[in-house]
């Protein structure tokens, strides 16, 4: 296979949060202007060729038109090409990798990957996330995104002696790096007992162990390897990506103690970068939920199969560990604005990879940082991307 090489020149987001003084707009012109700011040689935002915008907006709240025609007035740009991706949780890192299939392509020299989300001016009462999900009539009556996840918990439980305390401890861990990310929703340590303390959700999840509902918006800039001097001596560049699809419903799936899209995915990934997973020196993964980061380490190929809660538990994960795992503080400090999540990990794995993270900074060894989300009805989608250093 043959396609240009793609580097990231810029990145950036908004404080993530409850931000009901900002509209969808003004979200999306803050993370491009973030993004814009962050590139080393400058940026003129008319040299954007085209722009890919991620959101869940036209489910979440029953306007389809908004996102592809709304966000290039709202950043300055109107009348360039903008096409809306939709893609359930990983939508910001699957229009990541159309954005960066747009320059490998060379139609495309600069292109704008921007997601966006408001998540906090409906409750979920009026049926912000139920409407996302709905499904078949009978199959998914009565679902929630943690009774779609518990199952995989109590399994994993059952099949490898994980412990609530393992569960716990993503919390933990996540929170403690969300509390060194001035971007996180959440900036507060947090302790064990405070995980298992904490209201009961779904058994075995409880408060903590959930991802809040987040308002956001996180931007990258893609141009052809072959320009990324113009804008920056310190170019990150696109080793591969992957995605991968499973079955929606529950009673389809063959397993409860692995995600298959994941597995997929990162394969994919993998395979078109080059490397193995013992290469990758941080990623950002989907921790919708603690059991979620526990099968999402293990279906990485981070660990062995069985043994993500005792990684978890023994600080493999953490900032000093043996792989980082979610050093912005995840989705359960961070927040979860389903468009944005994706292109926000991205921008941490971009300051991590060019040791701007700050606090949060681990050593980069290899060069590689990998990024995942996986999501939709039952998990059944997951992408991967993974961004290096090496040139």
């Amino acid at each position: 296979m043959s396609w240009n090489r793609v580097a990231v020149v810029g990145a950036g987001l908004i404080k993530f949060g409850e931000l009901f003084e900002q509209s969808y707009e003004q979200m999306a012109a803050g993370a491009f202007q973030a993004a814009v700011g962050s590139v080393d040689r400058g940026f003129e935002p008319s040299q954007v060729d085209a722009a890919f915008v991620a959101t869940q907006r036209g489910t979440l709240w029953g306007q389809e038109g908004i996102g592809g025609n709304t966000v290039p007035t709202a950043i300055g740009l109107a009348g360039i090409p903008c096409t809306r991706i939709e893609n359930a949780c990983p939508s910001g890192s699957d229009a990541f990798r159309v954005g960066a299939m747009a320059v490998a392509s060379g139609v495309h020299d600069v292109v704008l990957v921007i997601g966006v989300e408001k998540m906090r001016d409906k409750s979920t009462e009026e049926g912000l996330l139920s409407r996302a999900a709905s499904g078949h009539p009978i199959f998914t009556r009565g679902e929630t995104a943690p009774v779609l996840f518990a199952p995989f918990a109590t399994r994993h439980m059952h099949e490898y002696g994980t412990t609530r305390e393992m569960l716990a401890s993503v919390a933990v861990k996540n929170h403690y790096n969300g509390a060194r990310d001035p971007f996180a929703h959440f900036q507060n340590e947090i302790t064990v007992d405070d995980v298992l303390a904490s209201p009961p959700v779904c058994h075995p999840l409880h408060l903590l162990d959930c991802c809040p509902q987040t308002d956001g918006a996180a931007a990258t800039l893609l141009v052809s390897a072959e320009r990324a001097a113009e804008f920056t001596d310190r170019p990150v560049f696109v080793a591969g990506f992957g995605v991968a699809t499973d079955h929606p419903y529950l009673h389809e799936k063959t397993t409860f103690t692995a995600l298959k899209a994941t597995t997929a995915a990162a394969e994919r990934a993998y395979k078109m970068a080059g490397v193995e997973p013992a290469q990758i020196d941080c990623a950002e993964v989907h921790d919708c939920f603690t059991i979620t980061e526990i099968l999402d380490i293990e279906d990485l190929g981070f660990v062995e199969k069985g043994k993500g809660g005792v990684a978890s538990l023994d600080g493999e994960t953490s900032l000093q560990g043996r792989i980082p795992v979610n050093t912005s503080g995840g989705l359960l400090a961070k927040g979860h604005p389903i468009g944005a999540s994706g292109v926000a990990q991205l921008t941490e794995c971009w300051w991590q990879l060019r040791g701007d993270a700050g606090e949060r900074q681990v050593e980069m060894r290899n060069g590689y940082a990998l990024q995942h989300n996986v999501g939709g009805r039952g998990s059944g989608v997951s992408v991967v991307n993974i961004l290096t250093t090496n040139a």
